[in-house]
């Protein structure tokens, strides 16, 4: 069984922007954004729609990074 440990808060991750070397907050998986009630769908039937085509077979778990300082935005696979 994989799972995301970002997700399930067995680690805590921090990434530096790149604009202005502040850490940036994770914001959970991208599918979360997609509409209301994404949160909620089944976590492998969404990485078909995450924009990584292998994302589902690689066991890789989309985040969103938001840097407050500067609103810079990145997405990062996190290993499952």
């Amino acid at each position: 069984m994989y799972l995301c440990p970002l997700c399930n808060g067995l680690e805590q991750r921090t990434f530096q922007c790149p604009n202005c070397h502040t850490i940036m907050e994770d914001q959970g998986k991208i599918t979360d954004y997609f509409d209301d009630y994404s949160a909620y769908m089944d976590i492998d039937i969404m990485k078909l729609y995450d924009g990584q085509p292998a994302s589902l077979e690689n066991h890789l778990c989309l985040h969103y990074f938001y840097c407050p300082s500067c609103q810079h935005q990145e997405t990062t696979s996190i290993q499952e």
